[in-house]
């Protein structure tokens, strides 16, 4: 009779332990994600506005996107999801798709800006693209846990 008491207990509580490591790795990956999409951003402003002072707004966000966009995709692949259940071609296209929505929003946001307030400095443009990027961050780092880099055990 001890045996039957104690198998609901031992049940019970493994629930709780899935859960446990479902919230680490979680925490674990949204940490990452943050530390990669600070560094990622304020790479991309700054690219952004060196390249602004000789580029049209379009021009320097569609390459200082792409450039960063790379390097974040490979440091979250490596660092963030840790190779899960994506190799380097599918995380990279995957990142892709990212890339597009997000040239087209934070472009889109910028020239809204400029034509708001055509007197406006590149550092002003600078800052509105940041903060759409942490907007457009929020929707990446979904997309890339659930679709991109979600494990098989999970779908």
């Amino acid at each position: 009779m001890a045996r039957l008491k104690g198998a609901p207990v031992a049940e019970a509580a493994a629930p709780s332990r899935v859960s446990a490591v479902r919230r680490a790795v979680w925490s674990r990956e949204v940490g990452w994600f943050v530390a990669i999409g600070v560094a990622s951003t304020v790479g991309q402003a700054s690219l952004y506005w060196a390249l602004r002072l000789w580029w049209p707004p379009a021009a320097a966000n569609l390459v200082s996107l792409l450039v960063l966009t790379v390097l974040n995709t490979e440091a979250n692949r490596r660092l963030t999801f840790r190779n899960a259940g994506a190799g380097p071609l599918r995380a990279h296209l995957g990142a892709g798709g990212l890339f597009l929505l997000g040239y087209l929003v934070t472009s889109g946001a910028v020239l809204w800006f400029r034509h708001e307030r055509p007197g406006a400095s590149p550092a002003a443009e600078t800052l509105v693209l940041a903060a759409t990027s942490v907007v457009v961050t929020v929707v990446r780092f979904l997309v890339l846990r659930l679709a991109v880099f979600g494990r098989r055990e999970r779908r």
